[in-house]
């Protein structure tokens, strides 16, 4: 194995056009042979809709030559099933995006399908907006979204303008398999290639801003960051365009930055990233934040109270959407969507609404697959935990332009009414009762990360616990062997009464999850109290969980 992982790297650097993994590749095979397996024995797997991973040299890393080898292995899938392909590529601000996406135009090229590639560094809703605006066969986007700065990515669309899903992911994996690391590139100018002048992001900031009422924010005093991403000028049109008054942007996060100087992590949920955001907002006494992750397709948001900032959860401001949303409309033909490990509250909203609901795995190429499944059915909204919505059926991803748009309508109609935002949450709570969500998570890294995890989940899935918080286990949903028509996936729901957990690992990141949610009636009125009580089960209930992770027995734990 050694002497052809040696001719791998071999072949690997003779193909690699750029100096810093060159010399990485070098070291590599000057040093011990097991940092060269570690780098060369197998590759980055297609995870959520395509690749992500650190930048590094070799197979297990974002690099030129697996770039070059990933958009090869598209283009040769797409030839099987189009004579004539269009892709369209975009590319985030992240080190390297921009030479990826300019990469698999160049491949696609040579292998004569055309491309648009998107002029600069713009949001991933962007690009899934402009797949099916241009009735593009594929999109490319080079992104890690909310991935720390070492890393970078490769998402994938398809004719529909969805996230490519099961059997394409594994067909282009194929594809990937049989290649060798020289691939055979266009020159730059070549015909196939056609720069977008702008008009593809002037039809997506047209497109969002049709969906909100005209100038229902032109009052609303507004706090934004992109956190260091490509979100704010894509935002601050979509914003004029609806006759919004225009965000105040943080400063320092304002302007794209691959090296996120100003937070520990680029992810608006992680403790730490909104601190400038919130610290502006209430030195402006702004009536709302908003922040988008760095390649702005996730939303988070939150309101000022009495004491202090509130910021709600990716669940509560699903929820918050999906009723405004429905409000808005009519027609028992809707359809919403979210996934096993999202909140059970929007599928109370649905029946309160008179529409079809859908729960799907984890992530966005399964939460729009029920609107393509049912045609006859209209998917108006869909959402996940992770600060993931879509709002209609333009773009098949999660928007976090879009949803900002509707959050901030939905506020100012609440204001125009005498009502706050929390005063919409703790109206839907009062009608099916507190839901509060949290989540306990586990980090590992290494390759033997993949294994402890799986070891994990299989010593809950062979023993799994009596009692959680003195709460008795009623049921035990294992969703490797498929549930509800559901593909296998390899998580875990224990059910409770007025509780469940769900275990699983991430799609994107070296992380156990376990997310719990608790649920309480509210009398009315008693919003406040309810959700008191419900965020003490809550903890008690996370507290018992977390020896899920560490390989305790959760009995043996103190409750809370």
């Amino acid at each position: 194995m050694t002497g052809s992982l040696r001719d791998l790297a071999q072949q690997w650097l003779a193909a690699d056009p750029d100096p810093q993994t060159q010399d990485e590749i070098q070291v590599l095979l000057a040093g011990p042979e097991e940092d060269l397996e570690q780098r060369f024995n197998g590759r980055l797997a297609f995870g959520t809709a395509g690749l992500r991973g650190p930048l590094a040299a070799g197979p297990q890393g974002m690099n030129r030559v697996l770039v070059r080898m990933t958009a090869a292995a598209i283009g040769q899938r797409l030839l099987e099933e189009h004579a004539d392909p269009l892709v369209v590529i975009g590319y985030d601000a992240r080190h390297k995006s921009e030479v990826f996406a300019l990469d698999s135009a160049r491949v696609l090229a040579a292998l004569g399908i055309r491309s648009c590639l998107l002029p600069e560094a713009l949001p991933t809703p962007v690009v899934a907006f402009s797949v099916r605006h241009l009735k593009a066969e594929a999109g490319i986007m080079v992104t890690a979204s909310h991935n720390p700065c070492q890393d970078n990515g490769y998402k994938v669309y398809w004719a529909d303008g969805a996230q490519i899903n099961t059997p394409i992911d594994a067909e282009i994996s194929a594809h990937l398999d049989a290649l060798a690391p020289g691939i055979a590139l266009a020159n730059e100018g070549h015909a196939l290639i056609t720069q977008d002048s702008g008009a593809l992001s002037a039809a997506y900031v047209a497109y969002a801003a049709g969906g909100v009422a005209s100038h229902s924010a032109k009052d609303l005093s507004v706090v934004y960051t992109p956190v260091h991403g490509v979100g704010r000028v894509t935002l601050e049109a979509a914003f004029a365009s609806a006759g919004f008054a225009a965000p105040m942007v943080v400063a320092q996060q304002a302007d794209p930055d691959p090296d996120f100087s100003t937070v520990e992590f680029p992810n608006p949920e992680v403790p730490g990233t909104l601190d400038l955001a919130l610290a502006l907002a209430q030195d402006e006494q702004a009536d709302l934040l908003l922040a988008n992750d760095p390649d702005a397709d996730r939303l988070i948001a939150g309101v000022p109270q009495d004491s202090g900032w509130r910021v709600f959860t990716g669940n509560e401001i699903g929820a918050l959407l999906a009723d405004h949303v429905l409000s808005k409309g009519q027609g028992a033909d809707r359809l919403v969507a979210t996934t096993v490990v999202s909140s059970r509250l929007l599928a109370a909203i649905a029946a309160h609404h008179g529409v079809h609901y859908a729960e799907t795995l984890t992530g966005f190429k399964w939460i729009v697959r029920p609107g393509l499944a049912n045609p006859d059915l209209r998917f108006v909204f869909g959402y996940e935990e992770a600060l993931g919505f879509a709002i209609g059926d333009q773009v098949r991803d999660k928007d976090g332009i879009t949803a900002a748009l509707v959050f901030a309508e939905m506020a100012s109609q609440a204001a125009d009414h005498g009502r706050t935002v929390v005063d919409l949450l703790h109206a839907l709570w009062e009608r099916h009762g507190v839901h509060r969500t949290g989540q306990v998570t586990r980090r590992f890294s290494g390759h033997e990360g993949e294994e402890i995890m799986a070891g994990l989940l299989q010593t809950v899935r062979s023993g799994p616990p009596i009692t959680l918080a003195n709460r008795p286990i009623t049921e035990l949903v294992d969703y490797a062997t498929g549930v509800n028509g559901l593909a296998p996936t390899n998580a875990l729901a224990l059910t409770m009464e007025g509780a469940r957990l769900v275990i699983r690992p991430s799609g994107t990141e070296p992380l156990l999850k376990i997310y719990g949610e608790v649920i309480e009636p509210v009398a009315a009125g008693k919003a406040k109290s309810a959700e008191a009580s419900a965020d003490q089960a809550l903890s008690a209930l996370l507290s018992a969980a977390s020896g899920l992770l560490s390989g305790e027995s959760p009995d043996e734990r103190p409750d809370c």
